[in-house]
This record gives C-alpha cells, sequence and structure tokens, in this order.
C-alpha cells in the first residue's frame, strides 16, 4: 500500500486530519502488526510529510495529468493503448544520434561507436511474478537477452535492478539475483552492476517486488525491424512462452506447466546464427514473439518497415509448446495474442532454406509462417486463401482471471486519448524549457 498516496487521496476528499492518520493507522497495522505506539507515530510522520508536498506551486514539482490511470489505459499491457503510450514517449524522446532509435519501436537500441554497433536492451520482470523472484529473475534474464540477439548482436553483459516494498524478505533479493546469474552463467553473459532499492522507501508498505534486467551486446549486422522487405518468408521457431505463460500457468491452477517455460531454446537457436556469420548476413530483421502475441509483434513490424505482412494461421499453431497449447486452449485464451517467446526470422526467399537449416541442426523446430509483399502498412492473418486483419487488441489476450474481468470494463479509447495527447505536449514543453535553462548559463530558476 502507497501510504503517501492514501494522504493525498484524503486529502483531496476533505477528510480531516484526525481522519487520516486514524486510516494510515489501520492499514499499516494490517500489514506491519508491530509496537501501536510505533504505528501511530509513523502514521502521524507520513502525514506531515505527505501534505507538506501537496500544494508545491514550483513548475519542477508539477506535471500536468492526463486524467488517464496506467491500468484505464493498458500501458504495459502490450495491447493499442500501450503501443500508444509508447509512441507517446518516442516523442517526448525526439530525433536521436541512434542507428536505431525508440521511434523505431524495435527490440532494443542501437549507437554506432568505432565502426561497431552498441546495442542496449531492458525488460522488465513480469508483475504478477513478485512472490517467485527465481522464476521473475530467470524469464526476465531470458527476455533481454533475446531482445539483444534479435538485433544480430552479441551480447556482453548484464545489468539488473530490484525494488522490494519496505516489508518484503530480503530473502527475495537472494532469490532473484540467482534466478538472474543461473541464465547468466549457463549463457556466458556476466551480469556486471546493478541497482537494489525499496519501493517507495518506507512510505510503501508490504512486499511487493519489482524489477527489470538490461543488456548490452555488441554487432557487426543489424537485423532490426526496418530491415524487413516485400518478398521476404518469415520464418518462426517453437514456442513455450516465458513469464507471462509461466503467469498464466500458475494462477490458473496448472502449475505444472511452468516447466515446459524452463528452457534457453531462443538463446540457442540466436547463438547459432551468430556462429554462422555468412548465415546471418542474409537474414533481414528478427524478432521475439512477445509484444501483445503474434498480433502486436506482426503489427508492429509491419508498420516499422513499411509494407505488408501476412501471416498464415494454420502454419502456427504447432510450433506451440503442446502442454501450453493444452492450457490455452482450456482457458480459451487466443494463443496469438499472448507472448510465445518463439522466434520470428524475416528473410529472403533463396535464404530461408540455410537458416531453418542452421536452427534445425540444434534440434529447434522453425518453418515457414508467412511472407512479405509490397502495399500498404498492415498485418494480416491468412486461412483458407482468405485474409482479415490481423491487430492487437486494446490489451494482450487476458491470461489471467483478474484480467479477464478488468477486460470487461474497458472505458473510451478516443476520449482517453485526448488527455494522453496533452499530457505529452506537455511534457515535450517542460523538457524544452529545461534544455534551454541549461543551456543559458546566466539563467536563474527554472519557471
Amino acid at each position: 500500500m502507497d501510504l503517501e498516496g492514501y494522504v493525498h487521496r484524503s486529502v483531496r476528499s476533505h477528510k480531516s486530519r484526525e481522519e487520516i492518520i486514524a486510516g494510515l493507522i489501520q492499514s499499516i497495522r494490517s500489514i506491519k502488526r508491530e509496537d501501536p505506539t510505533y504505528i501511530r507515530e509513523l502514521a502521524e510522520a507520513v502525514y506531515e510529510e505527505a501534505v507538506l508536498t501537496g500544494n508545491l506551486e514550483d513548475p519542477i514539482f508539477r506535471y500536468q495529468p492526463a486524467g488517464v490511470s496506467m491500468g484505464d489505459f493498458g500501458v504495459g499491457s502490450r495491447g493499442t493503448g500501450d503501443f500508444y503510450a509508447h509512441k507517446k514517449i518516442a516523442e517526448i524522446i525526439g530525433k536521436t544520434g541512434a542507428c536505431v532509435g525508440v521511434d523505431q519501436m524495435d527490440d532494443g537500441g542501437v549507437v554506432e561507436e568505432h565502426g561497431n554497433y552498441i546495442v542496449c536492451t531492458v525488460d522488465g520482470m513480469h508483475s504478477r511474478l513478485s512472490d517467485f523472484p527465481f522464476l521473475a529473475a530467470f524469464h526476465v534474464t531470458r527476455a533481454t537477452l533475446r531482445d539483444c540477439y534479435v538485433m544480430g548482436a552479441r551480447p556482453v553483459m548484464l545489468f539488473s535492478d530490484i525494488h522490494a516494498a519496505d516489508d518484503a524478505d530480503v530473502a527475495k533479493i537472494f532469490d532473484y539475483t540467482a534466478g538472474i546469474v543461473a541464465i547468466s552463467e549457463v549463457t556466458g553473459v556476466p551480469l556486471v552492476s546493478g541497482s537494489t532499492l525499496r519501493i517507495g522507501g518506507d512510505m510503501v508498505i508490504g512486499d511487493r517486488m519489482t524489477g527489470c534486467v538490461g543488456c548490452v551486446g555488441v554487432a557487426e549486422h543489424l537485423t532490426s525491424r526496418k530491415q524487413a522487405r516485400p518478398g521476404d518468408l518469415i520464418l518462426m521457431t517453437e514456442g513455450s512462452g516465458g513469464g507471462t505463460i509461466a503467469t498464466t500457468a500458475i494462477y490458473s491452477g496448472s502449475p505444472e506447466v511452468v516447466q515446459a517455460t524452463l528452457n534457453i531454446r531462443f538463446l540457442t537457436a540466436c547463438k547459432t546464427l551468430l556462429e554462422n556469420p555468412q548465415i546471418l548476413q542474409e537474414i533481414h530483421a528478427m524478432t521475439d514473439v512477445t509484444n501483445g502475441g503474434l498480433r502486436g509483434d506482426i503489427y508492429e513490424m509491419a508498420r516499422t518497415a513499411q509494407c505488408r505482412m501476412i501471416i498464415r494461421e494454420d502454419t502456427v499453431h504447432d510450433l506451440i509448446d503442446p502442454a501450453v497449447s493444452a492450457m490455452l486452449n482450456r482457458l480459451q485464451i487466443d494463443p496469438l495474442g499472448v507472448s510465445l517467446d518463439a522466434l520470428l526470422i524475416v528473410v529472403p526467399g533463396k535464404a530461408a532454406e540455410s537458416v531453418m537449416s542452421c536452427i534445425q541442426k540444434t534440434g529447434i523446430t522453425i518453418r515457414e509462417i508467412g511472407y512479405v509483399e509490397e502495399g500498404e502498412s498492415e498485418a494480416l492473418l491468412e486461412k483458407d486463401k482468405k485474409r482479415r486483419p490481423f491487430i492487437p487488441e486494446f490489451r494482450e489476450s487476458a491470461y489471467t482471471p483478474v484480467k479477464r474481468v478488468v477486460d470487461q470494463y474497458r472505458k473510451d479509447f478516443s476520449v482517453m486519448q485526448k488527455g494522453i495527447d496533452s499530457a505529452a505536449l506537455s511534457a515535450i514543453e517542460k523538457k524544452n524549457q529545461m534544455i534551454r535553462h541549461l543551456s543559458n548559463s546566466s539563467a536563474g530558476s527554472f519557471a
């Protein structure tokens, strides 16, 4: 629970100091169950600190609210709302000197240094795996390595960031670190740095944990999404999922399916391609099936590459791990709308066989699932020679009971969009004001 947030909301509701402190005491006692004197003194201190921040008028302390919550807009839920928010983030960042920047919505960013491409990726752990630190770290480490590999880069180091709330057991950060290092050691990519903090310091009680793992790699040949071109074929390896599938399994009463996710097949496939540079050079683009599933990744790739991409529906389902597929079917979850952690490769037709042969030698299954053609930037799903739009939903497929409930109470996107646009423009103006302030050595206070 966010104690500071509780005070701010209560003040806006015109509750008295006594009412607010009483509510704080009740909330703190439900989690901490410590000495009553300590709890009261903590509640009073929280109140005193929080009210001091409620009326700060200097522009540096304020932001223009969008009037739209993260949950309502689906930020982090890998659908149209999330993609839209990330486009706004790209607008705030603006044009940079990067070879591959955030505006391309790719798996990682790329800069060039002394003739080499330096690739940087970062992924956040699955939010519902807070109670399972080792699994959370295992899957997020695989994810950031995947994102590095699919840019055509050789990973050279990992870094991590762990945030645990005030009442989380310290063992959580140890278990999380062990999950990172399990992947680090088996892949030979060292974990070199990181940060460990509490979520909200003393102001957030509970045992929730979150964190991320990032990767830096080096490449000579980039395989970013924009390289895809008409005439290419789309290949896909087998997929058994990662954090999303593990979460689905845990919260649907099928924990045994988590075992299917504990592998490094994707990393093995990518490493094999990098060890065969003559084959890697033939590949135009790669990505992993994560962001809103195949629906999201193909849609975004088509937009980035400015071409039409067609997926043959019948070719995909057999590439999903049988245990995972059975669970998704039982739960009526669209397998094309969730993260399968499969490898997508876009390659000229003449090179497809050599790419598939290279990967198949590792024992990993790979097949052709679609193709790229001239035309409008769009993604299509083909079945029985008929095509229909292949687009992401507002949120990824609802893969837990909670997500199914949330999905039923969606708000009007167009109304929310206006608030999002306005808030992004305000952030851009604030950024520009600070740049002007910092560029002027004789400037006074920021305003």
